[in-house]
């Protein structure tokens, strides 16, 4: 009898865990996702060009590789259910400072703001990342982050609603009637535009507090790294992070992946344009790879490890991945836009199946393995320019090339580096 109740209390404790965590991720979607409504938001509000209103992407990943293995410090004093409430603590401090920032119509400030978001949440998925891959059975860690990556992309999807909402409910008519005002009246108009985020923003202050304290004094049990008697006798032999191969090519692997995933989601409305798409039906595309990545996690709930392993799960999304870039690149228009956004199902189940092949056996070097694979999110910030720039040199369709040896990138870790124990084999 007794032996019954302690597993059912052991399921409410999990369940309560996984939950708690899947809050966690909504946030990260959320606030990630509010980039794309803050930058044409900002590039009216502070007069910039496109290439500096740009720099609201740099400032809040750039911050994931800077501040990453700081955070693994933090980690290793906090602990990891601390280091959770640290790093919403700190991304409230960050949307605060949206609200000097309105105020004055500083953009610098504005960049500061996101830069400190962005640390918080660069903590928070240094810890929550390696705390739902452990929390359970290894091999089941995939269907787990399955189901963080919908609470994610669920929030992706509501974040930019509610703010435009607020900031750009009648953008169209600001911008033609700001064309009649003189400089007077135009710098007031602006500085009444730069307040309306001032109420949102207060919002997710308090929201990011009251949760930092809700994970303070929650039941969220502490996870301790991984037992040496538990794992391989080697690891006690190692004296640093670099002398475990299949790390550090599961940060490229990872970082490979996120680079892929921005360049899916975030020029396929630009390379409908190109293929004469009309804006009005380009703008969607976005969301069509939002949703081809959600069916991807529901697979991944669905499968793993029931039917297929989170490594054969990673195989089957590379090779996706390979198929569908090439075939975009010699299909009809289309069929070609289609493919790309259909990149969302091969992408959705790589970033689940890094984590556990990464941070498998790491010991006492989990945490700083963990910030390792969260730095490797600076792809999303180099890769993209790479398309970029072979769009102008050739065409969008012809820069999707740049993807092909990422995926087959992935493929080699899912094949083989996964398992490479030392750089000599």
């Amino acid at each position: 009898m007794s032996e019954t109740i302690t597993k059912k209390q052991k399921r409410k404790d999990y369940v309560l865990s996984i939950t708690i965590i899947g809050i966690l991720f909504f946030i990260f979607g959320f606030v990630t996702w509010l980039n794309g409504i803050l930058i044409p938001y900002l590039q009216i509000a502070c007069e910039l060009t496109t290439f500096q209103a740009f720099f609201v992407t740099s400032a809040f990943y750039i911050s994931y590789t800077v501040m990453a293995l700081p955070s693994s410090w933090v980690l290793k004093k906090t602990g990891f259910k601390n280091g959770m409430m640290v790093g919403l603590l700190v991304m409230a401090v960050g949307t605060l400072l949206f609200i000097p920032a309105a105020m004055s119509r500083t953009y610098i400030i504005f960049l500061v703001g996101l830069f400190i978001m962005g640390t918080g949440l660069a903590v928070l998925q240094t810890a929550s990342n390696p705390y739902i891959t452990i929390i359970g059975p290894i091999e089941s860690a995939a269907k787990r982050i399955s189901i963080m990556g919908i609470c994610n992309k669920v929030a992706g999807v509501i974040a930019p609603l509610i703010l435009a909402y607020f900031i750009l409910n009648d953008i169209k008519a600001f911008e033609e009637s700001l064309k009649t005002m003189d400089e007077t009246a135009k710098i007031a108009a602006l500085d009444g535009l730069a307040t309306r985020v001032i109420a949102p923003y207060i919002v997710m202050t308090i929201i990011l507090v009251i949760l930092g304290l809700l994970i303070r004094f929650s039941p969220l049990p502490e996870i301790e790294d991984e037992d040496e008697k538990t794992i391989d006798k080697s690891v006690s032999t190692k004296s640093n992070i670099f002398q475990f191969p299949h790390l550090i090519l599961g940060v490229l692997a990872l970082f490979f992946y996120v680079g892929v995933e921005v360049i899916a989601g975030d020029s396929i409305i630009l390379y409908g344009k190109s293929l004469g798409i009309p804006i009005s039906t380009a703008k969607f595309l976005t969301s069509l790879t939002l949703a081809a990545m959600i069916i991807g996690y529901v697979l991944g709930i669905l499968f793993i490890p029931k039917i297929i392993s989170q490594r054969t799960a990673l195989k089957i999304s590379a090779i996706l991945g390979i198929v569908f870039s090439i075939a975009a690149i010699y299909t009809p228009p289309m069929v070609s836009v289609t493919l790309i956004a259909l990149l969302g199902l091969a992408n959705a189940l790589v970033w689940p199946a890094i984590w556990p092949l990464a941070l498998h056996n790491l010991g006492r070097f989990i945490k700083t393995g963990s910030a390792l694979l969260i730095m490797a999110i600076a792809g999303g910030a180099i890769l993209p320019l790479v398309w970029g720039k072979l769009s102008d040199i050739y065409s969008s369709q012809l820069a999707y090339w740049v993807m092909i040896p990422c995926y087959v990138f992935i493929l080699l870790y899912a094949l083989k580096f996964y398992k490479l124990k030392s750089w000599k084999k």
